[in-house]
């Protein structure tokens, strides 16, 4: 449904997108996920029309949108700071947009009605912002979004000014929300676990380009690029040569097991990228293994952290293990994984 081709952006001697290519599909949910500052929110301004790309098209359903007017795109814009106004009921903010286009008076109060009961908040329709819970406000700002029934909702970092526990029950609301009104979403985001619970693919971007477009498991289980695999999750990094099919040869350890995603040449630099859930540790008299000692362990609820020292490894290596680790600080263990719960990465020349 949205194509954005060759798309580029620069503010003087500053990159922030370069030569971006993206495909979204029709009711998908899509986050562009990355650093501040990697291009993503610039995009997004794009799309709705308040940047000028220097280069690129954008197209909705085949149509040019760059040479349409903001107010003329079927595109709604959720901000990061809601921008509520303060002065008017929950009502008044949803029907603004529908009273500025004219619509009669019966259509927009059947039409606001209907989308917060949507949002679950038909009760608190003669409220004004300070009196509603951030969690709240959040949903008047996605009732005023969706209510214009635009074909295309862009959310800018949507549930950042909200605590933990309550943006995980957004993130859930923000899904059936998706599948019950059937609008296309794009959202931004620098949460990993955000664009994960919620994102149907993900592209990650860096530095003004996108680096892998993917569903969020194969994102995760299959990075391709070493940004990828150290910003999405966390994950033990190991460098080294390609060997094969075998994993890479590392001058610390020798081989360490691991599979390409794709074919390198023997020789050529590589990352070992493995999950913490994927290590497991061993007696230090085990046959094979990376041989450390225990630095930390930490209780997560239901997980527990292990951090291990390993000599020669320019960070700690990370593994995690259902419920309270058997381990102790200061243990003497090795490391180990199987070789397909690795992943060989080929490092950009």
């Amino acid at each position: 449904m949205l194509r954005i081709d060759g798309v580029s952006r620069r503010f003087g001697d500053i990159t922030a997108l370069d030569d971006v290519t993206l495909e979204i599909g029709q009711g998908e949910f899509f986050a562009l996920l990355g650093p501040s500052g990697c291009g993503k929110t610039t995009l997004l301004r794009i799309v709705a029309g308040f940047e000028t790309p220097d280069a690129g098209t954008v197209t909705l359903d085949g149509e040019d949108l760059l040479s349409r007017p903001p107010n003329r795109r079927p595109i709604s814009l959720m901000f990061q700071s809601y921008a509520l106004f303060p002065h008017m009921t929950v009502a008044k903010n949803v029907a603004y947009g529908l009273e500025r286009e004219g619509l009669a008076r019966q259509e927009v109060k059947k039409r606001v009605g209907e989308v917060l009961e949507t949002v679950g908040l038909s009760a608190h329709a003669g409220r004004k912002p300070a009196q509603l819970s951030g969690g709240q406000r959040q949903r008047v700002a996605l009732a005023r979004s969706i209510v214009k029934r635009p074909r295309l909702l862009l959310l800018d970092e949507p549930l950042s000014a909200l605590d933990k526990k309550v943006r995980a029950d957004m993130q859930l609301e923000l899904k059936r929300l998706q599948n019950e009104v059937g609008i296309t979403f794009v959202v931004v985001t620098h949460d990993q676990e955000e664009a994960m619970s919620l994102a149907d693919r993900i592209a990650v971007f860096d530095r003004g380009q996108v680096c892998q477009v993917d569903e969020p498991i194969s994102l995760y289980e299959r990075p391709r690029t070493p940004f990828v695999a150290d910003f999405v999750g966390a994950n033990n990094l190991f460098p080294g040569t390609a060997s094969g099919l075998d994993g890479i040869k590392s001058e610390q350890f020798g081989m360490l097991p691991g599979r390409p995603l794709t074919e390198l040449p023997a020789g050529a630099e590589a990352l070992l990228a493995v999950r913490p859930e994927k290590i497991r540790l061993a007696d230090e008299n085990a046959a094979r293994g990376v041989a450390g000692s225990v630095l930390d362990v930490s209780f997560y609820g239901g997980v527990s952290h292990i951090s291990v020292d390993v000599p020669g490894h320019d960070r700690p290596v990370l593994a995690a293990v259902q419920g309270a680790a058997a381990v102790r600080p200061g243990a003497k263990v090795k490391v180990r994984w199987e070789a397909g719960d690795a992943v060989v990465v080929a490092v950009d020349q």
